[in-house]
């Protein structure tokens, strides 16, 4: 009885260059046929006249005019271009108001996380307030404003980026 586990053990490999002497013969002819075939076709005559290498004189005609009446200048046609300008940077300045006595003292019920006036210190490039979630620009880092609706937020990296995240 023959072993399960063994696997047989498969013929050798045909050296490379044993290949059937039909095959060999076939590409053998095949290419001489091409070769044939293009100094036939190459060496058939196709009417073409030799060329010759005589050197043969040539005429030359000569022409000269003179002319008495000078020609009227045409008009001289100019485009200006004018350079365009790059506009200048842009100064935003944002001015930060404190609040006074009587709004603090109107507001005394409101938590300690709002800020009392409402406004934003840091707007966003459209000019509208920043509201939390929303991401901050480079220049933002770090940086604490309020909402429109007065509550106050910071921008603080969470989860690889950048936004605006209640105080």
């Amino acid at each position: 009885m023959t072993n399960p586990y063994t696997t047989p053990i498969p013929p050798p490999p045909r050296p490379p260059d044993t290949r059937p002497l039909r095959k060999r013969v076939l590409v053998w002819v095949a290419g001489s046929v091409l070769f044939f075939a293009g100094v036939i076709i190459g060496a058939t005559d196709d009417g073409q006249q030799p060329v010759d290498n005589k050197a043969r004189p040539a005429t030359t005609i000569t022409a000269t005019t003179t002319a008495t009446a000078t020609p009227k200048p045409s008009p001289a046609v100019t485009e200006t271009v004018k350079a365009k300008t790059k506009p200048d940077p842009t100064v935003t300045v944002t001015k930060t108001a404190t609040a006074t006595a009587k709004a603090a003292d109107s507001d005394s019920d409101s938590s300690s996380d709002q800020d009392s006036t409402g406004t934003c210190t840091i707007v966003s490039n459209s000019g509208n307030c920043y509201s939390a979630g929303q991401f901050c620009r480079n220049s933002d880092h770090g940086a604490t404003t309020s909402t429109a609706g007065g509550r106050k937020i910071k921008c603080a990296r969470s989860s690889n980026t950048w936004r605006w995240t209640y105080i």
